[in-house]
């Protein structure tokens, strides 16, 4: 018992670093967001070219306008995954400025 008694301020401190070590956060690997950012990039343009090869003509029947859901839905989509990348790249970087404030 008299080993616990004294450590109080020690355990604390290890227990604070155990937590900190604990809910660091987790980066991911470099080349997932550069593979992220193609990946969208090829779906933009793939819906871009989609929409490009459709006539003004056919888009004057409305029974083609369904057709046009598919690749205008995937820009959509690749706009909105491309806006939370870059979100989450701007707290990344700003979450490593906090750390790097608060080590000094």
């Amino acid at each position: 018992m008299s080993g616990s008694s004294g450590a109080g301020a020690g355990g604390t401190a290890d227990f604070e670093t155990l937590l900190r070590q604990a809910f660091a956060p987790v980066d991911p690997p470099a080349h997932l967001t550069s593979r992220l950012e193609d990946r969208l990039t090829r779906i933009t343009e793939m819906a871009v070219d989609e929409l490009e090869a459709w006539e003004v003509e056919a888009m004057k029947d409305p029974r083609n306008w369904t057709r046009v859901i598919r690749p205008i839905a995937a820009g959509v989509v690749a706009t909105g995954a491309g806006t939370a990348l870059i979100v989450l790249r701007a707290r990344h970087d700003k979450r490593s400025r906090l750390e790097k404030l608060l080590r000094r």
